[in-house]
Formats: C-alpha cells, structure tokens, sequence
C-alpha cells in the first residue's frame, strides 16, 4: 500500500488532489459540469439547511475508481446503484445552487427517494464537534461540507468491508468488480454502467470457483456467506444505535471490530464508530497528533480521547488532509490466489 503513504502535490491554499488516504476519509472529485437534460421516472429535490459537499458526503460508499455501483458524470452527478428492501434502484444525485436534485429509477426508487435526506447527513451533528488540534481544525474549516452518509443498507456496505479484510485495497477492489459485474444485475435507469450488487441468494449460489477468480480465499468468502444467510437480522441494524448494530454484525464468526466499525460508519452515520485493527490508521492519526507514527491502536484511542463521541469524523478530518507519515517499509505484497 506504498501510494497510501505517497507525497502530495502543494498548492498555495494547501494539498492538491485526492490521495489514497483522502479518499479513505471520504474525498470524490465531483465535476462541476452542466445539468443533465434528461428526465427521469421519479424526482425529488431537497433544500439542506446546511453545506453539504456530495462528494465528501457520498465518498464512503465508492469502492474505487471501478466501482460498478458507483460513477460521478461530467454533469456534476453522482450515481449509485443500490438493492433497496423494495428492488433493485438507481439514484442519481446532483447540487444545483444550494438545492440537491434527485432521480431514481427501479423498484427501490420510492425507497431512494423517501430517505434522501438521511442518506446525506440530515440526522448528523457536526456541530457537537470540537476540534482540539491544529490540524484537525484546519481540515475541518476546509471541509464544511462533510456529513457523516447513513446509506441504511447492511449487506451493501459489509461485503465490500469483508473482503477488504488483510489486503490490498487494489485487490479488494478488483475482487467486488468482478463479483458485481459477474453476479449481479444491470442497474434501472439509463446509465448501462452500473450494476446492482446481488441478491443475497445470489451470494449463497457463488461457486467456488468464483470466489477463487476474483481472488477472494475461502475465509473471507465463509464470512460473507454467514452473513447472507441471515441478511435481514443484519440489515435491522441499520435502525440500532452504533454501539447494538456492532454487536449485531459481530455476532457472525469473521466479522470482529474493524469490519463491525467500517460498517456502521456508513450505514448509521456513527460518528464515534473509530476503526481499531486497521493496519495504517493508528500510525496515521499518531503521526498528524502526537508526531508518532508508530502508534498502536491503544495510543490512538487515547490521542482521540478528546473528540469522544465524535471520534470518526475526527479520523476523517485526520484522514483527509493527506498527512501521513513517510514509507518506510515495502509495498504489502499481491497475492492472486486464482493462480494457484
């Protein structure tokens, strides 16, 4: 994960250009472009009482530049493909002077719709955030428009958590590219880009072989396959405060803290749910605080003792001014199971 800690271009208001460690805190370049002049089956628009910056917002949910569920257009949009407790769903999203215009085709485009605002931080309270470091206030004047995204769809974030699990994110990445676009469905609407993740019976089908192609080994695809047999147990986590909904993830073997935690980051919006076990997070968040990049999970916690209750959106911050301490060791090895 050498580009992770990679140096990053200068400008004269401060870093430019997205790093691999600000886009783990949630940074998507949305273009600026033109309104689209298409129309849609459903709309909605919704006027935030806030700053809201999609990108930052929606971010979360990208699982790299590929991902099949997930496209930015050069109109300024951002479009997901979802499966919705009502169907398969497309939304799109774009910000017109202040006002979030939406349109969603499908089954679940009444589903999309109707929990828009929540989707987009509605329920989120950057105002009980503090910073107490320099940095950290600095990021966060920057990023006003950052809202904690509570998607309220389970399965879809966890899979992609699980098999992002002791490997690279290139490899992780790959792995739900292939599994999307083999597996899943063609997305409604007009983008013929995207997919629909799927069914959970369609997990449960996944030959083996499958998994093994897209370079997923048996521990990870095992975990994701207990999770599908009791997909709706796991998706009532979604209306559990952060702390129950861990516990309810935790409760299937392979899911432990950094997946439970990752998880409800994105789909309650938790904005206290810090990520222990993470390989590069501890040094991280010690490097920008305390100057300390060999810093344990226990040193973090204790360096983030100060935003209690808000200690995800200070990793966040942390995460995306690019401030990582420099590479020291070799890049984490590929390992392409499918060749062996």
């Amino acid at each position: 994960m050498s580009s992770r800690f990679a140096p990053r271009p200068m400008g004269p208001t401060g870093p430019m250009g997205p790093t691999r460690t600000s886009v783990r805190g949630g940074e998507t370049v949305v273009p600026g472009g033109v309104p689209r002049q298409a129309s849609a089956p459903l709309s909605r628009t919704w006027q935030p009482p806030f700053a809201l910056d999609l990108g930052l917002t929606l971010g979360p949910l990208r699982r790299g530049p590929w991902d099949p569920t997930f496209r930015t257009t050069p109109d300024g949009s951002i479009w997901r493909a979802s499966r919705t407790p009502e169907g398969p769903g497309t939304l799109r999203v774009a910000m017109r002077s202040g006002t979030v215009e939406a349109e969603a085709w499908g089954e679940g485009a009444d589903w999309l719709l109707d929990r828009l605002p929540t989707l987009l931080g509605e329920a989120d309270d950057p105002g009980a955030f503090e910073p107490r470091h320099r940095l950290v206030a600095a990021s966060a004047r920057r990023r006003q428009g950052l809202r904690l995204v509570r998607s309220g769809l389970v399965l879809e974030c966890l899979i992609p958590v699980i098999l992002e699990q002791k490997i690279t994110v290139e490899e992780a990445y790959r792995a739900w590219r292939l599994l999307v676009r083999g597996h899943g469905e063609r997305a409604p609407g007009p983008n013929t880009d995207l997919y629909v993740m799927p069914s959970p019976r369609t997990w449960a089908l996944i030959p083996s072989w499958e998994w093994h192609r897209a370079g997923v080994d048996d521990k990870r695809a095992s975990t994701i396959l207990r999770a599908v047999r009791v997909a709706r147990r796991l998706e009532e986590a979604a209306s559990m405060e952060p702390p129950q909904a861990q516990a309810r993830l935790e409760l299937i073997p392979g899911i432990g803290p950094w997946t439970s935690s990752e998880t409800v980051q994105r789909t309650n919006g938790a904005a206290d749910a810090v990520t222990v076990g993470d390989l590069h997070l501890p040094g991280i968040i010690g490097h920008a605080l305390a100057a300390n990049r060999e810093a344990d999970d226990e040193e973090m916690l204790r360096l983030l003792t100060p935003y209690e209750g808000q200690r995800h959106r200070a990793a966040r911050l942390i995460l995306l001014t690019g401030h990582t301490p420099p590479r020291r060791k070799p890049k984490m090895p590929r390992t392409n199971i499918a060749l062996l």
